[in-house]
Formats: C-alpha cells, sequence, structure tokens
C-alpha cells in the first residue's frame, strides 16, 4: 500500500482504541510514524522492518524514552493488526535492535512514589474542609486513596455510579482501563470509625453542597468560588493531589499508595486486585512501592 490517505489514517486511528489516555497517545504515535514516513519517503502500512528500524533509531537519537519507543512501537503494530497485515514489530532482528536500545537508555520508569499512612492522616486533618474547595479536594484524597482509582476513573464518576448501605458504598465502573467493553466493575468504599478520615461522611457531605442529584461529582469552581458542573479533568485531579501531598506525589500515588500500604497491612494480592481491578499479581508486584529494605521483610518472621 502507498502512502496512508487522509481517509485511510481517519480509520486507523478511529481502530486504536482502549483507554482513554491510551487511545490518545496511540493515535498520536502514529501520527508522528505517519509523518516521519512522509518527510523521509517511506512506506507507513505496511511498513517495512528497515522503515521502522529508522524511525524507532530516529526517536533513541531524539532522547525519547524507552517506554515511549515501545508505546510507538505498540502503536503501529496496532494499526498493522487492524488491517491484518504483519507487524515489523515481530521480526527477530528489530527485536534484537529493541533489545540495544534499551540496553543503552535503561528500561527503568519514573514510578509515581507512594506515600506513608501516618503522613497522608496528617495531610487529611490538616485540610480545610470547611470550605467547597477544601471538601472537595479531601473527597478527591480519599475516594482516590480507598478506592484505588485510576484519575481517568475519579474523573468520570457521575451521581448515579454511587449506591448507599448501612454497609458502606457500592461505586459503580462504567469502564476502566482493563474494561473496555463497560462489564460490570464495582468498587466498596468502607466507613471509618474517625469521622475526620472516613470516605464516605466526607463524600455525602460534598454531595449535599452540589444539591443535585444527577452529574459529575468532581467539578470545578468559578472565580469567587462558585460552583460549576463542569467535570475535573485528569490533569485538575494531578494538581489538586500535588498541592496537598507535595510536587513528587501524583493522582497516580493515590493507587500506588493503596497497594502499598494494603499489602503491609496483611492483605494477599486477591483482596488487593478486587479493589484496583488488576488482572494479575505481577502488576500488584509492580504497583507496591516498598523502598525500605525494612519493609515486608521475612527477615523479621525467622523466629530468632
Amino acid at each position: 500500500m502507498a502512502h496512508l490517505t487522509e481517509h485511510t489514517t481517519k480509520y486507523v486511528e478511529a481502530g486504536l482504541q482502549g483507554a482513554p489516555n491510551t487511545a490518545r497517545a496511540y493515535a498520536g504515535d502514529w501520527r508522528r510514524f505517519t509523518e516521519w514516513c512522509t518527510a523521509h519517503a517511506q512506506v507507513a502500512l505496511p511498513a517495512s522492518v528497515d522503515t521502522l528500524a529508522g524511525f524507532v533509531t530516529h526517536l533513541a537519537e531524539a532522547g525519547k524514552k524507552v517506554s515511549t519507543i515501545q508505546r510507538s512501537c505498540a502503536a503501529i503494530s496496532k494499526a498493522h493488526a487492524l488491517r491484518d497485515l504483519a507487524s515489523p514489530t515481530d521480526d527477530k532482528k528489530f527485536k534484537v535492535l529493541m533489545d540495544g536500545i534499551s540496553r543503552l537508555k535503561g528500561v527503568r520508569q519514573k514510578q509515581a512514589p507512594a506515600f506513608s499512612l501516618a503522613s497522608f492522616k496528617r495531610t487529611l486533618k490538616h485540610l480545610d474542609a470547611t470550605t467547597p474547595a477544601g471538601l472537595r479536594d479531601k473527597v478527591i484524597l480519599l475516594l482516590g486513596f480507598t478506592g484505588a482509582f485510576r484519575r481517568s476513573e475519579l474523573s468520570a464518576l457521575d451521581m448515579d455510579d454511587l449506591s448507599f448501605s448501612e454497609d458502606g458504598l457500592t461505586i459503580n465502573l462504567k469502564r476502566s482501563k482493563t474494561n473496555q467493553l463497560g462489564g460490570a466493575e464495582e468498587k466498596a468504599i468502607f466507613y471509618s470509625p474517625d469521622p475526620a478520615l472516613c470516605p464516605i461522611r466526607t463524600l455525602q457531605a460534598w454531595l449535599r453542597l452540589l444539591e443535585r442529584t444527577s452529574g459529575p461529582i468532581l467539578v470545578s469552581f468559578r472565580k469567587g468560588g462558585r460552583l460549576t458542573d463542569r467535570r475535573l479533568t485528569d490533569v485538575h485531579l494531578n494538581k489538586i493531589v500535588q498541592r496537598h501531598l507535595g510536587p513528587k506525589f501524583t493522582a497516580h500515588s493515590l493507587r500506588a499508595s493503596f497497594v502499598t500500604v494494603a499489602k503491609l497491612n496483611g492483605a494477599d494480592d486477591s483482596e488487593v486486585m478486587n479493589q484496583t481491578k488488576h488482572k494479575t499479581s505481577e502488576m500488584i508486584r509492580r504497583y507496591t512501592r516498598l523502598d525500605n529494605v525494612r519493609q515486608h521483610n521475612a527477615a523479621q518472621k525467622l523466629g530468632l
């Protein structure tokens, strides 16, 4: 096939579906690849091994991270799969090239750090929840942590996703990174004996302030502190978390910290996965931030 037409590109990008953030990243990666191919008189679909090798070498020389290059390869592979074409990413020689890039540039990804439960409690108790903005931010921190939410899931929460009972709160996830078809997935939130740390009581106070029964839960304010019905974006959520927890943390730290704190308190992988919706224990191990060698160490259980 010759260079992609505008119409073909549109359909390929539409086919790169997945989690919204992943889909946006893949679409951007595919555009960059096709633009590079056009500039270098190469065919993008189907791409030859030499074409892809030239592109990833360009990315590596431009200082792109290994994770960025790997994501670009995933987008290119998916574009080929959607057209039932063999992907150059499967070629053995290309895999040798990627191994070389990984060795020279390193593959360790920068992970969102986890916080300690003690520091999180201090942050919550010093947060002024008597103001509307403070109350909303407290809801974000408590729900994000106790529900092990991805920030895209937090942003997407609506009133009709909530089901309260005497036992706690059940939140329906209409769609998530690992649930693209909208199958039934739920998260359970429990009451805390300390009202100042209770995610359910804090959320209920926020809902009373909203004075409505439908629409988004986490919204922005106008100047002067007036509430809007505009849903908070991923970027807004990240800024709010950093404002309260510090610049080294991100909204993803809430989810990573849930896994770490739960594991330190004796939760097994299946219990953690029931809340995070991870599919494998390997992902739980990747999420667990145990930076101190004394944490969760079997040497404490030798009985000496």
